[in-house]
């Protein structure tokens, strides 16, 4: 009787690679938060822009540990891989099982969200009949597991057929959102202004703001969330082309086009829509990048807009589905967890039994989303699982020489060993102030139950993470392995 094939193939491209990284990190968010931070951040004002690049420094120094490591240790389960190798396998196992939990959570709350973006555009073209059918619940469940599933279907058929949607859907998301960018170029303020007066027939003007440091980093630490996704590319470092190469290239390109898309689609809006306008709306409404330029835009180009939110959240699926089941992948393949999960498809080549059982978590966070009505849950225990990860990140690459020296030889970007230590330092600093800042914001907002509170799920989780180390760590040592083991790769 043969053996289950347990090795995957290297067939991502760097272009992939891309595609995968940048539709991780830009979601439909970035039609949103950007506004509606003025309410949820009342007294940040005209300094959203500042809280991007403020944002963006932390995740810079994350996604350059990210790639340095990337290029001494090109394996699939990427942060788990790193971690383990470089300071010990229970902090590179407990860390990625809840990032991996608190990505499975929110791949299902995504899932969830995608229905009402397409009901909206029902509604601004007036399908009255179609947008009560998005509007109804029991359709609103019934295509969220739809989606999550045809994706999960697509992860399965194999790299192909998934370099091919993710790309495809990657850049009809960069042609759509790039209206906004082109719209805030042409039009100016007082287009703007005149589009108000003959809608609401109120005359506005940009006032002055007040700079404050507690609500500047608070809104920093929630911008923050916009740049997590990058990760993923290291995730399937066991399945790229050249992954020395091709993973350090493809982690920095990423995080350096999405800082540059954040901030070029964010100043557009800005720049002809006065923030105090955008402050007063946000009060008493939901608001996004289409509301507003609803005001100047005729409704086609709206439908447009909204079109590409709903594309931006939809591309989400994929990678992060390819993400979360290669950390699966990997500590099973390390004999961390279910063995049974390590088989890989005979004619696709993927992790099928791995994509199917982070499947299954996902379509819990849809059920969550649907039953409990609370889709913002999951996204804080994922910030705050991609905060402690990240930190961890860097930790390794301050201590990889240390506790590893033959992988740190292996590093092959950014070779200088003081200017390795300092991008790591400067890492866990900066993420630390963020983690420090996300989790004081969530222990002091009163929540009827303890269970609401990310911070407390978040060590609930690394708790279950921390007993079932033990238990299949103990089952190693049973087996007599090698210690050393875990001072090399995995196998490819």
């Amino acid at each position: 009787m043969s053996q289950p094939q347990t090795s995957l193939s290297r067939n991502i491209t760097v272009t992939g690679l891309v595609a995968t990284g940048i539709s991780s990190m830009i979601g439909a968010s970035i039609y949103i938060v950007p506004f509606m931070l003025q309410k949820n951040v009342p007294g940040i004002g005209p300094y959203i822009l500042p809280a991007f690049l403020v944002a963006a420094f932390p995740a810079l120094f994350a996604a350059l540990t990210y790639a340095i490591l990337s290029s001494a240790m090109p394996r699939t389960g990427g942060s788990y891989v790193y971690a383990s190798r470089s300071l010990h396998p229970y902090w590179g196992f407990v860390a990625s099982f809840s990032q991996w939990f608190g990505l499975s959570i929110v791949i299902g709350v995504v899932s969830y969200m995608v229905v009402p973006f397409f009901r909206d555009v029902c509604v601004t073209l007036h399908w009255d009949g179609l947008a009560l059918f998005f509007g109804e619940s029991t359709t609103r469940l019934c295509i969220s597991l739809g989606l999550l599933w045809l994706f999960i279907l697509i992860n399965i058929f194999g790299i192909k057929t998934y370099q091919f949607t993710i790309i495809t859907l990657v850049i009809i998301t960069f042609i759509l959102a790039s209206i906004v960018i082109i719209v805030g170029f042409i039009y100016t303020e007082q287009d703007f202004i005149y589009g108000v007066v003959l809608k609401e027939s109120i005359i506005i003007h940009r006032l002055p703001g007040e700079f404050n440091w507690n609500n500047f980093m608070s809104a920093s630490a929630i911008l923050f969330a916009s740049f997590i996704g990058f990760d993923s590319i290291a995730q399937a470092g066991g399945e790229a082309k050249n992954p020395s190469k091709s993973l350090p290239k493809a982690i920095i390109i990423t995080i350096v086009s999405v800082s540059l898309f954040y901030l070029l689609f964010t100043y557009s809006v800005y720049k002809i829509v006065p923030w105090n306008f955008v402050r007063d709306l946000a009060g008493f409404k939901d608001l996004s990048a289409t509301t507003l330029l609803d005001y100047i835009l005729p409704p086609f180009w709206s439908v447009l807009i909204m079109l590409g939110a709903c594309i931006a959240l939809l591309k989400d699926l994929p990678s992060m589905i390819l993400s979360v089941s290669r950390l699966v992948f990997a500590w099973s393949k390390d004999k961390l967890f279910p063995q049974w999960l390590t088989n890989v498809h005979p004619k696709y080549h993927t992790p099928h039994w791995a994509i199917l059982f982070s499947g299954i978590v996902s379509t819990i966070g849809i059920l969550g989303s649907h039953f409990a009505s609370d889709i913002f849950l999951g996204i804080d225990i994922m910030v705050i699982s991609m905060l402690i990860n990240f930190i961890l990140i860097c930790i390794s690459l301050l201590f990889i020489e240390q506790n590893n020296p033959a992988l740190a030889q292996k590093i092959s970007v950014i070779k200088n060993k003081t200017l390795q230590k300092l991008i790591a330092i400067v890492g866990v600093l900066t993420l630390s102030c963020l983690l420090y800042i996300n989790v004081k914001n969530d222990l002091e907002i009163y929540r009827v139950v303890w269970y609401y509170h990310a911070t407390y799920v978040w060590l609930a989780v690394m708790g279950l993470g921390t007993l079932l180390f033990i238990w299949y760590w103990g089952q190693l040592k049973k087996s007599g392995f090698n210690k050393n083991y875990f001072k090399e790769l995995p196998s490819e």
